[in-house]
């Protein structure tokens, strides 16, 4: 027996919620970081709440495409991201410049910035679901053979946006595609016998790494051409504090609003630390130092509702594609989460991983909203069946 729906009841009002909460902790932070910081008169509240508007028409875009219709045009926004990357690469500087020794934005006129990666990682979301679902569909009888065949499509799949990605460079998009695909790959079925030697053998790599490049950096130089001045990055991870007046700036100072922050923190616009930039990948440091350990929470909370949220939804659906697809959105986000959070209180390296809709920053926004649209669409269209476990 099937409950029919109308439109007004199928759309998904706590998500919205939500992302409301989140656009008012955003426009708070911006508002402050802009407020204290030195940004020359631009207004990035407001372009925050254009951007905003602009994902919210992407939703209601994507709310109106079912599974059968994502399915067909995943392919299609794959190929669209995989040129974008590709002209991105090849393009004069006049249109995609080097920033901060990246060349990873487009000039778009009257838009600022366009960044093809931030899109790419919802089209490999799409791309890696589509591949999942179908091989199930194609495969009911499960055997190595066949699961190391999902593994190497998938891998496949991920390895081109990487590459090309990688050639930018962007090291922390690169991650986040990472990420995207081993959540993908630990619940798309693949035996354990295949997934425990693999992500073992990554650990025991990233294990070997991180010893050459503390201890040994000279088998790094030798072998790989990995000159020592290049990994500044990463001993300033370790030591911020003997390298605060270059590549351990941003952290030091990061440490000490946050640390200066305390409990409640020090008020609206009561910022006394300096650090460029606080708008964008260092927005969680604003909220912090101003809103102190209470106001940190609260952010870090609405992030837990939120990947709550997306996961009850994606264990609702009886849809293959429709779960794939919350899976692929929650390693995103909380990649993201736990990259950028980490990075700002020392934990992990700087990579400049923005925060989810709270850094400010057009492109990465959209594109997070472009998958939260996913998300409404699986809500609107999945249909629920009182007395049946199919949909």
């Amino acid at each position: 027996m099937k409950s029919e729906k109308n439109g007004s009841t199928r759309l998904d009002y706590g998500l919205a919620f939500i992302l409301f909460l989140m656009f008012i902790a955003s426009a708070i932070s911006i508002y402050s970081a802009q407020k204290s910081g030195q940004y020359h008169g631009e207004n990035f509240l407001l372009k925050q709440i254009i951007w905003y508007g602009v994902g919210a028409g992407l939703i209601a875009a994507t709310i109106t495409l079912d599974s059968d219709q994502l399915k067909k045009i995943s392919w299609y926004t794959y190929g669209f991201g995989i040129f974008l990357l590709i002209l991105i690469i090849v393009a004069p500087e006049s249109i995609a410049p080097h920033i901060n020794g990246a060349k990873s934005w487009f000039k778009v006129p009257a838009m600022g910035s366009l960044q093809p990666s931030e899109f790419m990682k919802i089209f490999l979301i799409m791309a890696l679901a589509n591949v999942s679902s179908n091989h199930h569909l194609k495969n009911q009888v499960k055997t190595l053979q066949t699961d190391f065949w999902l593994l190497i499509k998938l891998g496949l799949v991920t390895l081109l946006p990487l590459a090309l990605i990688m050639q930018q460079p962007d090291l922390g998009t690169s991650l986040v595609l990472i990420a995207i695909l081993s959540g993908m790959v630990i619940i798309s079925g693949v035996t354990w016998k295949i997934i425990v030697p693999i992500f073992s053998g990554m650990a025991a790599f990233g294990s070997l790494l991180i010893y050459l490049v503390l201890w040994q950096p000279k088998l790094l130089d030798k072998y790989l051409g990995v000159h020592q001045y290049q990994l500044g990055r990463i001993y300033s991870w370790v030591d911020p504090y003997n390298y605060q007046s270059n590549e351990g700036f941003q952290l030091t100072k990061s440490l000490l609003a946050i640390g200066s922050g305390q409990t409640t923190g020090k008020g609206l616009n009561g910022r006394e630390v300096y650090l460029p930039e606080g708008h964008t990948d260092f927005i969680f440091t604003v909220i912090g130092e101003e809103f102190g350990f209470i106001g940190s929470s609260i952010v870090i909370s609405l992030f837990f509702l939120l990947v709550y949220h997306i996961t009850k939804i994606g264990m609702d659906t009886k849809n293959n594609f429709y779960t794939y697809l919350c899976v692929g959105v929650i390693s995103m986000i909380t990649f993201h989460v736990f990259q950028n959070i980490g990075m700002t209180i020392g934990v992990l390296p700087i990579t400049g991983i923005p925060l989810p809709f709270i850094s400010y920053g057009g492109s990465s926004l959209m594109g997070n909203m472009l998958g939260m649209g996913l998300i409404f669409s699986i809500r609107y269209h999945y249909k629920k069946y009182m007395f049946s476990t199919d949909s």
